[in-house]
């Protein structure tokens, strides 16, 4: 594409904050430390994990950057950045989640194939952009469409990043027509990341945001989209990211017989805390993160000092002096995670920690992590625990 390239190297990546967890030089995968990923409701824009496939794009002439909308629609366009500007701004926050978050709990149980994430591959930032409800308008599609009258009835995000697994191709995904064209399902064509054009690593100069689904479906330097008849045939949509029961294996997969996964679970993590934390008898803190896709709330966050024999609720909240409320769109953001606190009395002696969420449908996360064990270990969405001792307990 005129203006946009995609390397072949990873001769010209971008600077990245020392502090991250790098679980994957090339391609770049990294995650925030569990403490720096909770400092705030609005995640850092440094703190963001960051999740590629290849080399990260270079933008050589942004006036020369443009973007194709094609396929089957009645008049093909191709728009640029300033005439993206001209459409209605939204700022939208939402949380974005690898579908391998919390991947290496899943694998010391039984070897999965993927990145090594902790329990910090996603974040939480105020997207800006244009809405693509009002771009797909412009090539005669209308809001709420769930089929074109050309027979499209699924939209194609392309990347201009060039990855392995596309054979040297580029990254793609889509999303139901029906979403993409409804102005409540916020999905966004951004070009900022709280309040600030986005950065390379985060898909400059534009990219898709589609919340309440996988990251894997937010495609990141858009190159191009497509209005079609089938969802997208790419590797990432037929041959990964893709729920199997724990009975399959390698030998015996069949990745036709499983839907491309959007939606992603209920889910939460304790992150003020780390295993074999030594802390003193008396209070501390217990603080992390809560989120379900779909745009669902969280109802509840329960917490246990005793390996979940017994529980306590903890408090909810997103933003500063409002008071959360599972599902209140006019006051809570309904994409958005909650964080969770809570203080508790701890004795002397170890002690088994363990977060487990509700949603506002009143789906809540699985005690045992090999109850949902698959072979890529995606969704891994079982209680988290976290194991510490007092300075007393006896070593």
């Amino acid at each position: 594409m005129p203006g946009l390239i995609g390397p072949s190297d990873y001769s010209r990546e971008p600077p990245r904050h020392p502090s991250l967890k790098i679980n994957a030089k090339e391609p770049f995968n990294a995650e925030p430390t569990r403490q720096d990923l909770i400092l705030s409701y609005i995640t850092p824009v440094d703190y963001f994990y960051k999740r590629n496939h290849g080399p990260i794009p270079i933008v050589e002439d942004i006036d020369r950057y443009s973007l194709a909308i094609d396929g089957l629609v009645e008049k093909p366009i191709q728009l640029s950045m300033a005439q993206i500007r001209l459409l209605p701004k939204y700022n939208v926050t939402a949380t974005l989640q690898c579908a391998g978050n919390r991947r290496t709990a899943m694998s010391q149980q039984l070897k999965v194939r993927g990145v090594g994430w902790d329990i910090s591959a996603l974040g939480n930032a105020v997207w800006g952009g244009a809405k693509l409800s009002d771009v797909l308008e412009l090539v005669g599609v209308s809001k709420c469409t769930s089929v074109t009258s050309s027979g499209g009835k699924h939209v194609e995000f392309i990347s201009i990043d060039k990855c392995k697994e596309e054979k040297g191709g580029p990254y793609k995904a889509s999303v139901p027509l029906s979403q993409a064209t409804n102005p409540e399902a916020d999905v966004l064509l951004a070009y900022e990341m709280n309040g600030e054009i986005l950065n390379r690593d985060h898909g400059y100069p534009l990219r898709v945001v589609v919340p309440g689904v996988i990251g894997a479906r937010s495609v990141k330097w858009l190159d191009r989209i497509t209005i079609i008849e089938q969802e997208c045939q790419g590797f990432f949509m037929q041959k990964d990211y893709k729920m199997f029961p724990p009975s399959v294996n390698w030998d015996n997969i069949d990745w036709l017989t499983r839907r491309p996964q959007m939606d992603f679970p209920v889910q939460s993590a304790i992150c003020s805390l780390h295993d074999v934390d030594i802390v003193k008898p008396g209070k501390i803190r217990i603080a992390g993160y809560a989120v379900s896709g779909g745009g669902r709330g969280i109802e509840r966050v329960d917490v246990s000092i005793d390996g979940g024999k017994t529980w306590f609720e903890a408090n909810r909240y997103q933003k500063t002096g409002v008071p959360y409320v599972s599902d209140d769109d006019s006051n809570c953001d309904k994409w958005a995670w909650v964080l969770f606190e809570a203080i508790v009395n701890l004795q002397s002696g170890n002690a088994d920690i363990v977060v487990k969420a509700v949603d506002s449908s009143a789906n809540v996360q699985p005690e045992n992590v090999m109850s949902i064990w698959n072979l890529r270990g995606i969704l891994n969405n079982s209680w988290h625990h976290v194991y510490v001792r007092s300075s007393a307990a006896k070593l």
